[in-house]
């Protein structure tokens, strides 16, 4: 079996919505969680004959907070996902925890059931930072999860940080990445805070403008947080391997590395995306309609228009330049049958001139400058 699938699972309630958050999540009570759990697995078996053309490299439960769902609800998941698609021992298995809905009954769970991988939502080891970003947990919250899961035997744990966040200083950001690294996680994901319409924090930072005042830190403070994650991080063993991911050698996200890649993947759960060779489809949004039609999942399931020959060209240059390699021409000419030269050699002489691009032995990467800049490097793409 040569075809190589990834699979997202979609868990889409959490205890109560960060300030900054806007991903499809809620709080559901148990009977809601209880029969979207049905609906999941009844969307998965229905998949089954996708399921088996392929080899399933990583599953990655994403929310929301997965990790608020009992273990047993868990567990009937992961036990429809062995019966149905092809995994095995070397399948990265990885679930999103928030600290404050995890306990070590659920991770020994999650050990019993085949997770490999933790990925802790951590954002700030300052508890006065986490209050004004409406996270529910503490530093010391934190700590006491990340213990019990390295005693339940998990050894590849990501941690999520976010700098800019209000009231955070430059001091108080490096003291939370010198807690964190001298925990020893296998992977770091630091992101700097952005402000989305329709959040909690949209409207404060908005309402403080108005009033002439700023609650986020300023652009120079934000910059300096930014290469104070690369210094710090890389002079403690974590090589940057994608423009907000770190890891310690050989520990690589590998279902964020497929996704970058383009490889296939399926999504299950409400608004879940999937990419299938060239068809692409959206999960309707609507709870009520993702629960009604948990036995037919074409009435879920949203067709999005097929990507042009171009658009997929454009996918592959800017979701591959996120990575630090980058892109090779060899895989270019494999995917589309024509050199990237004659796409983008204009775009590529442009952005070499300007710095902001690496062109060496096959390869193309942003250089230091350029990943400082990445939107305005992926836009360029866009352009052609």
């Amino acid at each position: 079996m040569s075809k190589h699938l990834e699979i997202y699972i979609h868990i889409p309630f959490c205890v109560k919505k960060c300030d900054y958050c806007d991903f499809l999540s809620d709080r559901a009570d148990c009977k809601t969680k209880e029969e979207y759990v049905d609906a999941l697995i009844k969307e998965i078996e229905l998949s089954k004959n996708i399921l088996n053309g392929y080899e399933v490299d990583s599953i990655f439960f994403g929310g929301g907070t997965p990790s608020i769902l009992e273990s047993h609800l868990f567990e009937c998941i992961m036990n429809a996902v062995k019966k149905y698609a092809n995994i095995n021992e070397n399948t990265e298995i990885t679930i999103e925890c928030n600290p404050g809905t995890l306990t070590r009954e659920k991770l020994e769970v999650y050990k019993k059931t085949g997770v490999n991988r933790l990925s802790i939502g951590l954002q700030s080891a300052n508890d006065d930072e986490l209050k004004s970003i409406g996270r529910i947990h503490t530093w010391q919250e934190f700590l006491d999860n990340y213990r019990i899961a390295r005693e339940c035997g998990f050894d590849n744990i990501n941690i999520d940080l976010m700098s800019a966040l209000p009231g955070q200083t430059i001091s108080s950001y490096k003291e939370t990445l010198e807690k964190v690294v001298a925990l020893n996680p296998e992977h770091i994901s630091a992101y700097s805070l952005i402000v989305e319409e329709g959040t909690i924090m949209y409207d404060r930072v908005n309402e403080a403008a108005l009033q002439g005042k700023d609650i986020l830190p300023d652009e120079d403070t934000e910059r300096e947080m930014y290469y104070m994650t690369k210094n710090i991080l890389e002079e403690n063993g974590y090589h940057r391997y994608e423009i907000s991911n770190y890891s310690k050698e050989g520990m690589e996200c590998r279902h964020n590395v497929g996704y970058w890649t383009r490889q296939d993947y399926l999504g299950f759960g409400l608004g879940a995306s999937s990419l299938y060779g060239k068809e692409r489809f959206a999960n309707t949004a609507d709870m009520k309609k993702y629960l009604e039609n948990r036995k037919n999942p074409e009435k879920i399931r949203e067709k999005e228009p097929s990507l042009t020959r171009e658009d997929e060209m454009a996918e592959f240059m800017f979701l591959g330049l996120r990575m630090n390699d980058g892109v090779t021409r060899e895989d270019f000419e494999r995917a589309f049958g024509i050199s990237i030269d004659a796409i983008y050699k204009d775009t590529i002489d442009s952005l070499k001139k300007q710095e902001l691009l690496v062109v060496k032995a096959g390869h193309i990467y942003l250089s230091e400058r350029g990943k400082d800049v990445a939107n305005y490097v992926m836009a360029q793409f866009l352009k052609d």
